[in-house]
């Protein structure tokens, strides 16, 4: 944990600043331009007149390249900086654009704003910036179990795993991971044109955020106003998600709010029927994304305390 300091302080400048939207308008953001290769990547190396064992094996190449150029660029960089402290807090600066701390509570927040307002169509409006599935399908329980497990989920891979990974190995931790992260989310799903492209990426992911997505869901049960019945649905109901990751800050987070979350959805007009986590609990409502906030603002303080002290000892 050499780097827990520098990690303590990327989530510092980013729970302060975030990350500014006219910086973002000038120079987009480090993930836009992960996103970039990949794509160009996927456009070169994903043909769809290759033999699947071929496509997969050009997937994991694909994989294999954008992670070792992250890794070798935070590497590059880290060696450039100084020693002692001022190494731990360049490495923090350059580090904040990679924790989506404040980015992540804003988002979810919008989604609650709107629902108290009674707005509903700017609540789906402010969902559809963090899910996936088809925002007019989805009532107001609908809303708000998108909002909520988003919320869990992206504590885990968008704080908690960057910062794990970067307190292990700084800059290449933190970039390496970010580079992983990224591949699934553009090529690690199952359709047809990446079933076979993506499937080495997807496997990458759910290897770097087994560790970080199970510490996400105890400090969510240590945290929840109802801490036995997050730990009970955690155990009992994060294996039955299609996530071998996601399901357990999900299900610790709807353990901890007395609520179901997860159950079927619909994605570009077709119906997945997902298990509920924590089957038989009510639907959440706006106040309930307040709370889920609420545990995950203590969550995210108690990551950055547990990272400062171990800098300091």
């Amino acid at each position: 944990m050499g780097f827990a300091g520098a990690m303590a302080v990327a989530m510092a400048v980013d729970a302060l600043l975030g990350w500014p939207s006219w910086v973002f308008a000038r120079i987009g953001h480090p993930v836009t331009w992960l996103g970039r290769l990949i794509s160009a990547i996927d456009t070169a190396w994903n043909r769809a007149s290759d033999p699947p064992a071929f496509r997969r094996a050009a997937g994991l190449a694909a994989a294999l390249a954008v992670i070792a150029l992250a890794v070798a660029l935070g590497w590059a960089l880290q060696c450039l900086l100084p020693l002692g402290w001022i190494q731990i807090v360049l490495v923090g600066v350059l580090a904040w654009p990679l924790v989506a701390l404040r980015s992540l509570y804003d988002h979810v927040a919008a989604v609650a704003d709107a629902m108290r307002a009674g707005d509903i169509v700017a609540a789906r409006e402010a969902v559809s910036r963090i899910v996936g599935r088809d925002p007019l399908t989805l009532d107001e329980a609908g809303i708000a179990r998108a909002a909520i497990e988003s919320l869990a989920e992206n504590a885990s891979d968008g704080i908690v795993a960057p910062v794990f990974w970067g307190a292990l190995f700084g800059l290449p931790g933190i970039l390496g991971y970010k580079a992983i992260n990224t591949l699934d989310s553009m090529i690690g799903h199952r359709s047809e044109r990446h079933e076979a492209f993506g499937w080495a990426a997807a496997r990458i992911d759910d290897v770097a955020n087994f560790i970080p997505a199970r510490l996400t869901g105890f400090l969510f049960v240590l945290l929840a106003p109802r801490r036995s019945e997050a730990l009970s649905c955690m155990t009992r109901d994060a294996r039955r998600h299609r996530s071998p990751n996601a399901g357990w800050p999900e299900a610790a987070m709807a353990g901890a709010l007395g609520v179901r979350l997860s159950g079927p959805r619909i994605y570009h007009g077709s119906t997945t029927n997902e298990p509920w986590l924590n089957e038989g609990a009510r639907d959440p409502l706006a106040a309930d994304i307040d709370r889920g906030l609420t545990v995950y603002r203590r969550a995210m303080l108690l990551v950055a305390g547990i990272l400062a002290i171990l800098a300091f000892a």
